[in-house]
């Protein structure tokens, strides 16, 4: 034995500072062992080879020369990559280990055995580039990992396929591009405990939203046995979203975010046979069921703040779930590479100016649109006939995709989550994709063109035809401050997260409506009545949604409390205005089983809408899942920013019966900070502004519905567009008697209609008397602020003045 080499390192003897050593990803592991085991962070041990042992097999073998040769036959394209690749391989996979690395290796492995009480020891033999995991630049996935090992003479062999791996095509293109010298890189090889997560789960966790770079949230995906599946983007794992601001307090549970994956298969171990895993396909029960419980996600979640604290930047993490013991480990953390690394002056924004019926729909990764002519290609051996700049469309991808993955337009893929391979590369590539649609590759022909739209929210759709589109630069730099408080009307929850970037102070209008129809679907008391409901069609749909809904009315209440903790969430501590449902009769007629329960109106606009269908039998046990909902979001999750807002309150009679109704469900005024509005868009709430600012904390005008009510003019008229207009005197006036009543008792006034968004000039007019906020519409904000600043300017100028003179 070469008693001058260091073969290798127990993890618990390494820190980040032993990169040049043990490489990145090992690395961190020694760092987190040391560090982070103290605070109940649990990492399987093991031990890493050095870039020394590694070495030394290149010197022993002959190595750098015969490499450096092939490298250069394929610079100067005598010899084509996979040539070149197979070539080096082979060359390793050739060459003898030392006796010393040997003895090293066996010490090591029957010591680890000792520890986990096994002869045998099952470990992982996963690579570690010494250059690999920088803060700018992600090796991850290219090089190999062995799962499920046993004995000293598959460990060698798994040893050696990880150094021949530093040379798969993929990680000689990556380091090609990205200036690194083949022969300076070393190698060296994590042999860790494998947790026995085919029993039970694991996946991924990031701890930035991987698509908008919002950095208060911690993304995690998993799927049932082995994680491999999930990076690979085989399977369409189970998405859970935390708001890391309230993990800290363990009365919070804010868990903002719980998506179901389909999960069709799973990789476990294999128990005889050349193969060490084996893929399987998943139960109903698996497929229908969270791989997580809400304790275990918030572990995790508490886990993810303290390694991204202890960093000192965003994370992606690998954590692995023991079927044996019930425990949670974390197998492996780096720097998460892209969305840390964008600069946070500008944004750019992407609409969609025509509408068709999507060929498929998937997760969207991104926020960008692409046109073009698709390239369906089933498998990689395939990937020759790609056609640059076109849209591909495949199966699944991984590493051996890249090449081809650089040169498309955008990408389209059957299977995969939010961390599957195709969603990581597409967006290092900056480049929009459609994960998981299940079926794309039979919907889209070859050379068929398409429209693949990521810019409507967490669904990405893929269009038939070329769409028109709109791109715009959006400048947030040397914005100036203004006395008006600016927010935003957001609908989407998804949309809530993508436009964290503005300047906004809060949101002045988040739609529950919005949710109900896009995200739920179902009439909330077709929910309620549900045994008894009479459309056996509706009841079938309502059954199909709500799998695994013992008690159907929560299914709507987990959805509504989702969608209004991610609004609330990506404006925290800002205040968020949620109204409450204002859905029209013959819009909640179209939802599913809505039929039932809704009366046929002459005039629904002026009809059973807003405030009087809250203490309505009617309705009234649809209104107490909205405030359960709501009472979710506070008490539950921690999301005190959350204001409520009532809508179409007629009269202070009708006023009184909401908050009663309210009260009854545990929304009472005053209570634990709970601020309620009321929505100024009737005549009436004008003319008795001093009796409602009685009763409710602010006013928010819905210039749109007032302006109808004072001009007497449909808004939804073409034959009467010329009057309708917020502009006219009488809205105005309505306007400012609002604002000077309402200050004098001390009460806010807000606007959230369109005509600020529309009108530069009627937001002057606004400041002009006095608004305290304005509520815009996002693509608005930045033009807004502008003039805004303006008035404000021009009316504090005019003061000094009058004052002077």
């Amino acid at each position: 034995m070469n008693k001058s080499i260091e073969y290798l390192r127990w993890f618990d003897t390494v820190t980040v500072e032993d990169i040049t050593t043990v490489g990145g990803k090992n690395a961190s592991l020694g760092e987190m062992i040391q560090a982070l085991s103290e605070k109940g962070i649990q990492v399987p041990g093991g031990f890493a080879t050095t870039a020394d042992a590694y070495r030394e097999f290149m010197e022993v073998n002959n190595l750098t020369t015969p490499v450096s040769e092939q490298l250069k036959k394929f610079k100067n394209k005598k010899i084509t990559l996979a040539e070149a690749g197979a070539n080096i391989r082979e060359l390793f996979l050739k060459g003898e280990f030392s006796d010393g690395f040997k003895t090293a290796i066996s010490e090591a492995y029957r010591q680890l055995g000792k520890k986990y009480k096994k002869e045998q020891v099952d470990v992982a033999v996963r690579s570690s580039a010494t250059a690999e995991d920088l803060p700018k630049a992600s090796f991850a996935g290219q090089q190999e990992s062995y799962l499920n090992i046993h004995g000293e003479k598959k460990l060698l062999e798994a040893c050696k396929k990880c150094y021949a791996s530093l040379f798969t095509d993929r990680a000689i293109t990556y380091r090609e591009e990205k200036g690194f010298d083949h022969l300076e890189i070393a190698l060296s090889i994590g042999i860790q405990k494998m947790i026995r997560s085919d029993k039970a789960s694991s996946g991924v966790m990031f701890t930035i939203d991987t698509e908008t770079g919002f950095p208060d949230v911690i993304v995690i995906d998993g799927t049932w046995g082995l994680g491999e599946y999930v990076v690979k983007g085989v399977v369409n794992p189970d998405e859970f979203r935390l708001f890391k601001p309230l993990l800290s307090d363990k009365k919070n549970k804010p868990i903002i975010e719980r998506g179901l994956g389909s999960k069709e298969r799973k990789l476990v171990y294999a128990t005889n046979g050349k193969n060490t895993t084996k893929d399987l396909k998943t139960s109903t029960d698996e497929r229908n069921k969270f791989v997580l419980n809400d304790d275990e996600i918030l572990k995790l979640g508490r886990w993810a703040n303290i390694i991204e604290e202890h960093y000192d930047r965003p994370m992606d993490i690998e954590w692995a779930k023991d079927g044996e013991s019930g425990k949670l480990f974390i197998v492996q953390a780096r720097p998460e590479t892209v969305e840390s690394q964008k600069e946070a002056t500008s944004l750019k924004t992407y609409t969609l100016k025509e509408h068709k019926e999507p060929l498929v729909k998937g997760l969207s990764i991104g926020d960008a649109i692409a046109t073009g002519s698709a390239c369906v290609i089933k498998n990689v051996e395939e990937i020759d006939q790609f056609v640059d700049h076109s849209i591909l469309v495949t199966d699944m991808t991984d590493p051996d995709w890249v090449p081809v993955m650089k040169r498309a337009s955008g990408i389209i893929t059957d299977h995969g989550g939010r961390t599957s391979h195709a969603a990581i590369i597409s967006r290092e590539l900056g480049i929009p994709a459609v994960v998981g649609t299940g079926d794309a590759t039979e919907k889209i022909k070859d050379k068929d063109e398409i429209t693949l739209s990521c810019a409507e929210g967490d669904e990405g759709f893929v269009y038939k035809g070329l769409l028109k589109y709109e791109e715009k630069k959006v400048n947030l730099e040397n914005l100036p401050e203004t006395k008006t408080q600016i927010m935003m009307n957001i609908a989407s929850p998804a949309a809530a997260f993508r436009w964290w970037r503005l300047p906004s102070k809060g949101v002045g209008l988040a739609r529950m409506e919005f949710i109900i129809n896009n995200i739920i679907k179902i009439h909330p008391m077709a929910l309620v009545r549900y045994p008894d409901l009479k459309d056996k069609s509706a009841k079938k749909k309502i059954e199909s949604l709500t799998k695994g809904y013992q008690d159907k009315t929560q299914y709507f209440v987990d959805h509504l409390s989702s969608g209004i903790a991610q609004i609330a969430a990506s404006q925290y501590p800002d205040p968020v205005i949620v109204r409450m449902s204002d859905f029209k009769t013959n819009e909640y007629a179209k939802l599913i089983g809505g039929l039932e329960f809704e009366p046929d109106e002459e005039n629904p606009m002026l009809g059973f809408r807003g405030a009087s269908r809250y203490y309505s039998d009617r309705y009234r046990e649809g209104f107490a899942l909205e405030c359960r909902a709501i009472r979710e979001v506070r008490e539950t999750m921690g999301l005190k920013n959350v204001i409520v807002m009532i809508p179409f309150c007629r009269t202070t009679e009708e006023a009184d019966r909401v908050l009663k109704e309210m009260a009854r469900h545990g929304l009472k005024r005053g209570k634990d900070g709970l601020e309620i509005y009321v929505m100024s868009e009737i005549p009436s709430n004008v003319i008795l502004a001093d009796k409602f600012a009685e009763r409710f904390d602010g006013y928010s005008i819905g210039s749109n519905d007032l302006t109808q009510l004072v001009l007497g003019a449909d808004r939804d008229s073409d034959l009467l567009s010329d009057i309708f207009d917020e502009r006219n005197e009488a809205v105005k006036r309505m306007i400012r008697d609002l604002i000077k009543t309402a200050h004098q008792y001390h009460v806010k006034v807000g606007i959230c209609g369109q005509a600020p968004s529309d009108y530069p000039e009627f937001a002057s007019f606004l400041v002009e008397a006095g608004i305290d906020s304005m509520s815009l519409n996002p693509d608005s904000v930045i033009g807004v602020i502008r003039r805004i600043a303006k008035t404000e300017k021009r009316l504090k100028k005019g003061r000094e003045v009058a004052k002077a003179g």
